[in-house]
């Protein structure tokens, strides 16, 4: 049919437009907060790219929610400045005709939706916890970059060595400042590496020299070694004790429905059914009056979207603290939204048809 056509073309080309700018500004963001963790020393340098891919995946099923929303409220809007809608109400057809086209166009970006977020979104979230642990469980000489004075983990150590090539186990020159409570010690050697014993990483110094101070007393010891063992900070690579929900695949939030579990959950069905719901929403949200040169009804769109998205998130908070059950959160917020885009719906055909009521006798008396 010549109507449904129309509507989908109109359709597909304004959400692929839409698409690529929300993704230009969002990987842009992205990239500037990534580049500054990194220089922070949050993340590896060399893991940037991948970590904002990593990042991008997890953040697409709203990005795609959101193009497909304003895709509507563009396309429809333009009809309706355009005097198109006329055309089609003056035609028999009512704005509740609007939903079979634009639910065909929708259903295979609202099912790339669901697969990002029942299976993709775990996978990236876990990917990402395990770049950002591996790079902060490294030992601290493998945080030092050579030639650069640069501080540990955790704050107490300062280090400055130069390394034999690319080598990140032994290195030459090596100068520790070590802050204490009740003392202060400079430790220098001419050579160092790692040695792991147990789940301990420990520096092994050789041929140096160790002044501590006792930061009360004022009171200095010098001494010489020819091996020393120090500490790295860090403990070995392990396994998390309890890993976050959202890096839990759904079928195992499923099988275990703890408190932390079901929020989980609420939020990912909850993007889903929220995705479907503004389909709905923005069919009644486009209608303008094509006297009027401006777009009220966009702006209008973009709050009613960071509205729903913040509720949702309220939502999996308050499932999580136990405030509200699972059942009672996905049918209460997104059964409300869809009886309120049904609502207006009827409301906007009801008006269309009285105005178009009123405009015939007019006519007719003319």
């Amino acid at each position: 049919m010549l109507f449904d056509t129309t509507v989908r073309r109109e359709l597909a080309r304004s959400f692929g437009a839409t698409l690529v700018v929300i993704l230009t500004i969002v990987l842009t963001m992205f990239l500037i907060r990534t580049v500054g963790q990194a220089a922070s020393g949050a993340i590896a340098p060399q893991d940037v790219v991948l970590l904002l891919g990593y990042v991008a995946l997890g953040h697409l099923p709203t990005m795609l929610a959101l193009s497909l929303f304003v895709a509507i409220v563009v396309t429809l809007g333009r009809m309706y400045r355009d005097s198109e809608m006329a055309i089609w109400f003056a035609s028999g057809l009512s704005l509740s005709r609007f939903v079979r086209p634009v639910l065909q166009t929708s259903w295979p970006v609202l099912l790339v939706v669901a697969l990002l977020l029942l299976f993709v979104w775990p996978w990236g979230n876990q990917s990402t916890l395990e770049l950002r642990d591996r790079y902060q469980q490294r030992s601290d000489l493998s945080r030092v970059t050579p030639g650069v004075f640069q501080t540990s983990s955790d704050g107490r150590r300062v280090f400055f060595i130069e390394r034999e090539g690319a080598d990140t186990i032994n290195a030459r020159n090596v100068f520790i400042l070590m802050s204490q409570d009740q003392s202060e010690s400079v430790t220098s050697a001419r050579s160092g590496r790692l040695e792991l014993d147990g789940e301990d990483r420990f520096l092994v110094l050789e041929r140096g020299q160790r002044n501590d101070v006792d930061l009360q007393s004022g009171e200095r010891t010098l001494s010489s070694f020819e091996n020393y063992r120090v500490l790295a900070g860090e403990r070995a690579a392990r396994a998390a004790a309890e890993r976050p929900p959202r890096t839990m695949r759904t079928e195992d939030l499923l099988r275990s429905p703890t408190v932390r579990h079901q929020g989980e959950l609420v939020w990912r069905f909850g993007l889903l059914l929220a995705a479907a719901n503004l389909l709905l929403l923005g069919i009644g949200l486009a209608a303008t009056n094509p006297r009027r040169a401006n777009n009220w009804n966009l702006l209008f769109a973009l709050l009613a979207f960071v509205v729903y998205y913040n509720v949702v998130n309220l939502a999996q908070a308050w499932v999580a603290s136990e405030r509200l059950s699972m059942g009672a959160a996905l049918l209460g917020m997104h059964g409300g939204v869809f009886a309120l885009a049904l609502a207006l719906l009827w409301w906007r055909d009801h008006a269309a048809v009285t105005r178009l009521g009123r405009r015939a006798p007019r006519r007719a008396a003319a």
